[in-house]
């Protein structure tokens, strides 16, 4: 009788037993490093592949090596123009260091984004709207430089940071649109002087040749008369220069003082 009972509890020794066997077996991927503790202190890095720890003695935290994408969501922010505006980005970030990533700092991801949201506030707190629209990628480098100098004692590296959405409010989107279209006109008055002063330079010289070459302006009448008469028009109004006219108002004027004198005698 005692036999059986010793016998029935045997099954529930060997699946503790094999249970704590099993929780000292540690799979870790190629992208993931084992930062192992024993009896609190640090031991060496541990790899990827299958690795052994003692249990109730070592405790592995598994680390990601692979970037991080992380929203760093929308800040209210008032630029160096004290002009309110929300603006979110995004961070790109890795673990280089795992054993730093878990003894420096509690949370590295919580810790990585909270410092993104107040640098994302201070930096951009110290432009103006103009460079915060118009300079984004001298921005996004600053940006970077300061955050990753923030997290690189907790083994973090940023690689990039990118400003996504600036939202301007209402008031002043108009007024950038009113800016716009006034920059518009100013180009277009200024394209349109140009071009009086390029078509008045052009005219000037095409009088100088007509000028001395008279031959020129009754060529250039009878070639728009002939350009015109392709038209078939019905009728046609053409302006004749005084200068053709000249010869023949001489000649009149020789015949009536020719006529006068023969009066006269």
């Amino acid at each position: 009788m005692h036999d059986l009972q010793g016998l029935s509890g045997l099954p529930i020794v060997i699946f503790i037993i094999a249970s704590i066997l099993y929780s000292g077996v540690k799979i870790l991927k190629e992208y993931e490093r084992g930062v192992v503790f024993r009896f609190g202190r640090i031991r060496p890095l541990k790899g990827p592949g299958l690795r052994l720890i003692i249990p109730g003695v070592d405790k592995m935290v598994k680390v990601g090596l692979r970037t991080v994408t992380m929203d760093v969501p929308p800040q209210d922010i008032i630029t160096r123009d004290n002009i309110t505006v929300k603006v979110n980005a995004v961070v790109y970030f890795r673990p280089i260091d795992p054993i730093k990533a878990v003894t420096e700092v509690e949370d590295y991801m919580y810790a990585t984004s909270q410092i993104a949201q107040t640098s994302l506030r201070s930096i951009l707190g110290q432009s103006q709207l103009d460079d915060l629209l118009a300079k984004r990628e001298e921005l996004n480098i600053a940006l970077q430089k300061v955050i990753d100098q923030q997290t690189e004692p907790w083994g973090i590296k940023v690689s990039a940071v990118e400003v996504k959405n600036v939202d301007l409010p209402q008031e002043m989107l108009r007024a950038i649109a009113r800016q716009a279209e006034a920059e518009r006109e100013r180009r277009a008055k200024i394209i349109h002087a140009e071009g009086e002063q390029q078509a008045s330079q052009k005219l000037a010289d095409a009088a100088k040749i007509l000028h001395t070459e008279p031959a020129a302006l009754q060529l250039r009448y009878l070639q728009t008369l002939a350009e015109i008469a392709t038209e078939k028009n019905s009728t046609i109004i053409f302006p004749v220069p005084i200068d053709i006219l000249e010869p023949f108002m001489r000649l009149v004027k020789a015949n009536a003082v020719e006529a006068e004198r023969k009066n006269a005698a």
